[in-house]
């Protein structure tokens, strides 16, 4: 199965640079740029020529990269067939675009660039997963409008409820899920944003699969529901303060989300949700490029409400699916979450094209509706990134993640976990 993948991914990766350089791209002539680049540690030393994998593929294939745009403008659109591999997924593949641009004329040198992305992903499990997400800002970041779109028909696991569950007690729920959260914030100050959000989530054709007759699962004693709803205006408020979003190298995030959703608004239930995120990036030492990266994420229901068990806090269901490497996506579900994750990004060659990281992560969920939190459960590991976008500092990310109870297992991204 190894060799398989490994012969697989390396097939995709050479399409995807091919891809990568066909593309169209408007970006500034020098490969040491990034979004935002600020980290000035080495300006005394020569700068390095930095490489990313495209560039390895075309000196391999000996295709010839197209000549640069020596403007400031830094714009890049790329249509890209990929491969990847997950938990939750198994082995998927997917054709993905993505695009970095200014939404307006005349961007000066502090301007916030905006942000797209889409895919369309089957996956070894028949699943098939559209996300369209969105990060735009206006003249002068004034204003901030993000999106996350996405479409879901995703068999999955779901284990039960709290931190005390085994894998023997997974099974499988099916179900077709439409997602659209909308924020729109304006500046406050500088790096801080507030604003409203509408946010729309919808399950359909729910059910459980491959049990024996009379069996009553953990969604049954919560609440079974074939259709679910949930309907709510949320305020935001952010401060991002990082010099590159795609890649941070310093800096910190911070973002808090209250969610209310309403009958009355369409929701099948009254609750409320709250979201308090945190991510902070430093250097060790003054010289060192070596970003030591923390992430808190603590998602909880406010009040007495009652969620629909399909969006209960559970592991692997952020709005990246990335919280919890080392376990799979659903493994643990409760009313509250309290996530915290840490990282070390440490380069390996000097043209910035190989680095790795280690990370550690810890997890509690509170048991049903009771509001007290069980056990903290720990994962560790290890990954290797590649760089595959120099521009905007993307890696590709190949991590292995080993949990308790004999959890363990690969993820691919594109782009930082956090």
């Amino acid at each position: 199965m190894i060799s398989k993948f490994i012969k697989l991914f390396a097939c995709v990766i050479i399409l995807n640079c091919f891809f990568y350089s066909t593309s169209f791209s408007q970006e500034a002539d020098s490969s040491t740029t990034s979004i935002k680049n600020s980290d000035s540690t080495d300006n005394a030393k020569p700068k390095i020529k930095q490489v990313d994998f495209p560039d390895v593929v075309r000196k391999f294939l000996k295709i010839k990269k197209k000549s640069s745009d020596t403007s400031k403008t830094s714009t890049h659109f790329a249509l890209l067939p990929a491969a990847g591999y997950s938990l939750q997924t198994g082995f998927a593949v997917l054709l993905a675009a993505n695009g970095t641009f200014y939404a307006f004329k005349n961007p000066v040198a502090d301007s916030h660039i905006s942000t797209l992305l889409t895919s369309l992903t089957y996956s070894q499990y028949n699943q098939i997963i559209f996300p369209v997400q969105g990060d735009l800002w206006t003249k002068n970041g004034l204003y901030n409008i993000i999106f996350d779109w996405r479409y879901m028909d995703y068999p999955s696991t779901t284990f039960g409820l709290g931190g005390k569950t085994t894998l023997n007690d997974g099974y499988t729920i099916d179900f077709d899920y439409i997602k659209l959260h909308e924020s729109v914030m304006r500046k406050i100050s500088n790096n801080l944003f507030g604003g409203v959000g509408f946010y729309y989530d919808a399950f359909w054709d729910v059910r459980e699969t491959g049990l024996d007759s009379g069996v009553k699962t953990s969604f049954d004693k919560y609440g079974f529901q074939k259709q679910v709803h949930a309907v709510g205006i949320a305020a935001r408020l952010q401060y991002d303060s990082r010099d590159n979003p795609v890649n941070p190298s310093k800096g910190t995030y911070l973002n808090v989300v209250y969610r209310p959703n309403r009958t009355w608004m369409g929701s099948s239930n009254n609750w409320n949700s709250f979201l308090a995120e945190y991510r902070g990036y430093f250097h060790l030492t003054p010289t060192t490029k070596n970003v030591l990266a923390i992430w808190s994420y603590n998602w909880l229901t406010l009040g007495k409400g009652k969620p629909p068990y399909l969006l209960l806090p559970s592991t692997g269901w952020d709005d990246f699916f990335n919280t919890g490497r080392g376990y799979i996506q659903g493994r643990f579900r409760g009313k509250n979450m309290v996530y915290a994750e840490s990282e070390y990004r440490f380069g390996i060659s000097k043209n910035g094209l190989f680095g790795g990281v280690v990370f550690a992560n810890t997890q509690s969920f509170s048991e049903s509706l009771n509001t007290q939190l069980h056990l903290f459960t720990p994962a560790f590991g290890a990954g290797a990134r590649i760089k595959f976008n120099k521009f905007t500092g993307a890696n590709l990310c190949i991590d292995y993640g080993v949990g308790i109870d004999g959890s363990r297992g690969f993820a691919v991204n594109l782009g930082e976990v956090f």
